[in-house]
């Protein structure tokens, strides 16, 4: 790619269209069609569909012409959802009408071994200009600008950017992370990456003032200098505190295969991506679980400042258990200093309880304002970084009747322990998390788990349903502020 190719690019045309065209818009969900309805009533702009054999039609209230040349109003973006075989002919329309961006939605390109047409498609765009998403992949998300690509997704825009080489899974993270209290900036699905890659959108990001965590799904990048690139853009997001999450997909022999058949490029070594992460502070991650998550903690909670982490339980079997899972992701579970002991002993009884380190309040537990207390005094413990606390909110209703039988009359134990926690944020200076357990399947126990964690979530708590994902979440939230510290990046005056 020239120099001045990269260097002019303006993305404000693709983001924000002034009116968008759908070529080979028809009825079928599949196709183009897929496109006018998760668009319908979205778009505020002027949407124009083309198709010569329902030229002249209408679909889904909108009038069908036979070819974008028939339009004398400006169009920024067009969507092309065309056999592969005639991609370069409707680009040859395209550059007439000098629109400066398309996704190629169709497939049957280098993933089926059909390098020649890709180079013919190419060889078209850059003919007229032309920057090209895809081909084979869903092209861009931004609520802000009305782009939608799936029926479901939310209009309510948010910090995450994301570049996705799947269209699936670019719209399962997209709907994912708002259960983990996020929303989208931008999304964009690159699909086999011909022209514009990951490397341009970073350079997007970097500058872009909505986006400040950047998540991505790659499965290959199509050259070492393309691969140069990208370690220089992801470095220099991280660096200025924009972090950059990496789900690194090919890590066994039958992914490897799939990747060659569904973007036709090689995985590639998973020792060389490891390296990656390390030399660029990415952070990267296995699953879309992961990403949401680890996105979430960036969002809602402050760097923790070493790996030592105090936790709180109820019982000693489930405490145990924290220890070692919470240490398998490189954490530390130190002792608490003898002044805060001393100061939990005035309020935390010694019979069924536990506070050292994991603390086990047994009992106790079930009473708001004593989770109240203990996370103040974490809060306060010079040998404590971060919190976690595990919570069972399926069982408050059994322990409301507990409660009330001992003259705590009428108690809504949810709503408590939402008011405790909330001033305990409030006032803690380091970050929390919540462990939120899931014992029991039934309506009512999802009910109350839902409810606790969409409040929680709401005052800036992360929220997770393991412990193993709470450990994969802060040996990488750590890795990343251990990164910035060689860099002599972290702390910074916001933090």
């Amino acid at each position: 790619m020239s120099k001045s190719l990269k260097t002019s690019l303006d993305f404000e045309k693709l983001f924000f269209p002034r009116a968008i065209g759908i070529i080979g818009a028809s009825n079928d969900p599949a196709g183009g069609g897929f496109f006018v309805r998760a668009m319908k009533n979205k778009f505020r702009g002027k949407i124009y569909l083309f198709n010569p054999r329902l030229a002249g039609k209408i679909l889904l209230d909108q009038e069908v012409y036979s070819s974008i040349l028939e339009i004398s109003d400006p169009i920024d973006y067009v969507i092309i959802a065309v056999p592969a075989n005639i991609v370069p002919k409707i680009l040859e329309e395209v550059g007439q009408k000098a629109i400066p961006f398309c996704t190629i939605f169709s497939s049957g390109f280098r993933e089926v071994g059909n390098e020649e047409l890709e180079k013919l498609t190419i060889k078209t765009a850059r003919k007229y200009n032309i920057r090209i998403i895809g081909p084979n992949c869903i092209g861009v998300y931004n609520p802000k600008g009305g782009l939608f690509f799936s029926y479901e997704q939310s209009r309510k825009s948010g910090n995450l950017g994301g570049i996705f080489q799947s269209g699936g899974i670019a719209q399962n993270i997209s709907q994912l992370i708002v259960s983990y209290g996020l929303y989208a900036s931008k999304f964009i699905s690159i699909g086999n990456s011909l022209d514009l890659s990951p490397v341009e959108f970073l350079e997007y990001f970097l500058k872009d003032e909505y986006t400040k965590i950047i998540g991505l799904y790659l499965e290959n990048l199509r050259s070492i200098e393309q691969g140069r690139d990208f370690m220089d853009i992801v470095k220099r997001c991280n660096l200025e505190r924009k972090p950059v999450i990496l789900w690194r997909a090919g890590y066994g022999e039958a992914t490897k295969k799939a990747i060659l058949s569904h973007t036709g490029g090689l995985a590639g070594n998973n020792k060389i991506w490891n390296a990656v992460g390390k030399q660029t502070g990415c952070c990267i991650v296995s699953n879309s679980n992961e990403l949401a998550a680890l996105a979430s903690a960036f969002n809602l909670t402050r760097l923790p400042n070493t790996r030592n982490v105090g936790v709180i339980g109820i019982g000693g079997g489930s405490t145990i258990e924290a220890i070692d899972i919470l240490e398998r992701f490189n954490l530390k579970i130190p002792q608490l200093s003898e002044k805060i002991i001393n100061k939990m002993k005035r309020f935390i009884p010694d019979v069924n309880t536990n506070i050292s380190n994991p603390i086990d309040l047994g009992g106790m537990g079930i009473q708001p304002n004593i989770y109240y207390r203990t996370i103040l005094a974490l809060d306060k413990d010079p040998n404590i970084s971060a919190i976690i606390f595990i919570k069972d909110p399926e069982r408050f209703s059994g322990f409301e009747k507990l409660l009330d039988e001992i003259g705590y009359k009428g108690l809504d134990l949810n709503r408590e322990f939402i008011r405790y926690i909330s001033k305990a944020k409030n006032v803690c200076t380091k970050p929390m998390y919540c462990v939120m357990l899931k014992i029991n399947e039934g309506f009512e126990e999802y009910k109350s788990r839902y409810k606790f964690k969409l409040k929680l979530l709401n005052r800036n708590v992360p929220v997770f349903e393991s412990l193993e994902l709470a450990g994969t979440v802060l040996d990488k939230l750590n890795s990343y502020r251990e990164f910035l510290q060689k860099h002599e990046k972290y702390p910074k005056s916001n933090d």
